[in-house]
């Protein structure tokens, strides 16, 4: 026999993870000694947000909510006036918490019991992160802040409105494509460009190598070869850094291929991790050997999000796009790779992109599309090896170079692999 009335299930679930919402966010609030409010107080909230959800709906009243939101809203400015703490302001944080707890237990009800639950959890995450969030504020410059709100602009309004057809020669030009290739390549580097501002140089050299190898892996080689010529005691330190933003390189583009064309991130998984390995290797025995090198500089890493950048990568991509379907139709593999090695050369980006994006359209096929991007990295790499060699010098390139070949070689022995 069974005790459970079925009708009961579902409100029980619902006011069950509407209590648990304001538990999580009450237990948040209830740590901090000035908080207007703590575990019970949101908790009830939290439950009275769902029971005037369901009052309304049963009662078919479309203003319970907006009551029930009334009445804490006065129960809080009530409490304001009675505290002995009015001369010290204390901010409205809790209250806006209160609020928002309010309105996902009524969400629970409503059947958006996950959405809920998510927004509850990022809800604790910003109360919880306080001192964390202050200091990323304070630290954070307008070119940061011009950063984000371009890469909005670039993801969150010209993204949506661009056309999602294909056209012009071999059907190889889609406006919406091209530019997600730009988002997301934008939003790569601007990730690694705030995590280098956020973190600083202080954390040394494996820090710059990995977010220097996200932002900008030729900019960190550029800087780090002219430190490594201006300041002879860091040229080990120098070497360690440019070596690991190039590791990074190739991780990134793995990253690439896994969301553009996840057919080819095995193949390029395989090349790559035959260049990363020896690489790596080269670079952990460099570091054992290696003495405090004290503060490092910052790479100089360009606004990665500028709309003039975006646009200018957003072109040559949709050049190098139509230049390798057309060699590709004229002269076979041997045309894509050309223009894999001229265009690799400068930005491996673009030449990457386009040759996933022709694998998308069957325009080329998996082993060919492997070799084009693994000839874009290998052509990139021997740029900066130009770098290390002409600005960083002998000294520079006595530690660096054997790292940097043996990430080329191994890609090469890679490509015989698949």
């Amino acid at each position: 026999m069974s005790f459970v009335v079925p009708e009961l299930v579902e409100p029980v679930k619902a006011f069950a993870t509407a209590l648990g919402i304001g538990l999580l966010i009450g237990m948040e609030r209830e740590r901090r000694p000035d908080s207007a409010a703590g575990l019970r107080t949101f908790s009830l909230v939290a439950m009275l947000g769902c029971l005037f959800a369901l009052l309304e709906e049963r009662s078919g009243s479309s203003w319970l909510l907006a009551v029930g939101l009334l009445v804490i809203a006065a129960a809080m400015i009530a409490s304001n006036f009675s505290s002995q703490q009015e001369e010290q302001y204390r901010g409205f944080t809790s209250e806006a918490a209160i609020i928002v707890t309010y309105g996902l237990g009524a969400a629970v009800w409503f059947g958006y019991a996950t959405l809920a639950v998510m927004l509850a959890i990022a809800t604790t995450v910003l109360l919880y992160f306080k001192a964390e969030l202050k200091q990323f504020s304070q630290r954070t410059t307008p070119k940061d802040i011009n950063s984000i709100l371009q890469f909005a602009v670039l993801s969150l309004v010209i993204l949506p409105i661009l056309p999602s057809e294909d056209f012009g020669p071999y059907s190889a030009i889609n406006l919406r494509q091209i530019w997600y290739m730009v988002v997301l390549i934008s939003g790569l580097a601007l990730a690694g460009y705030l995590a280098l501002r956020i973190i600083g140089a202080r954390h040394g050299a494996a820090v710059l190598g990995i977010f220097g190898g996200l932002a900008s892996s030729t900019a960190t080689t550029m800087m780090f070869s002219r430190h490594a010529r201006d300041h002879g005691n860091l040229v080990r330190m120098s070497a360690i850094v440019i070596l690991i933003a190039n590791i990074m390189v190739m991780l990134r583009i793995a990253i690439v291929a896994g969301i553009v064309a996840p057919g080819l991130f095995t193949p390029i998984a395989i090349v790559f991790a035959c260049g990363v390995v020896p690489g790596l290797a080269l670079t952990l025995l460099g570091w054992r050997t290696l003495a405090s090198a004290g503060e490092l500089p910052m790479p100089e890493v360009r606004n990665p999000t500028e709309l003039k950048t975006a646009i200018s990568f957003g072109l040559l991509y949709a050049v190098v796009l139509l230049a390798s379907a057309w060699l590709q139709d004229k002269s076979g593999s041997s045309g894509l790779y050309i223009v894999a090695l001229a265009s690799g050369l400068t930005d491996a980006d673009a030449s990457v992109l386009s040759t996933l994006r022709l694998f998308k359209l069957e325009v080329v096929d998996g082993s060919a599309a492997v070799v084009a991007v693994t000839l874009a990295l290998m052509a990139n790499l021997v740029f900066k090896i130009g770098l290390v060699l002409s600005i960083g010098g002998s000294q520079l390139a006595r530690f660096a170079l054997p790292g940097l070949l043996a990430i080329g070689g191994g890609m090469a022995a890679g490509l015989m692999l698949v």
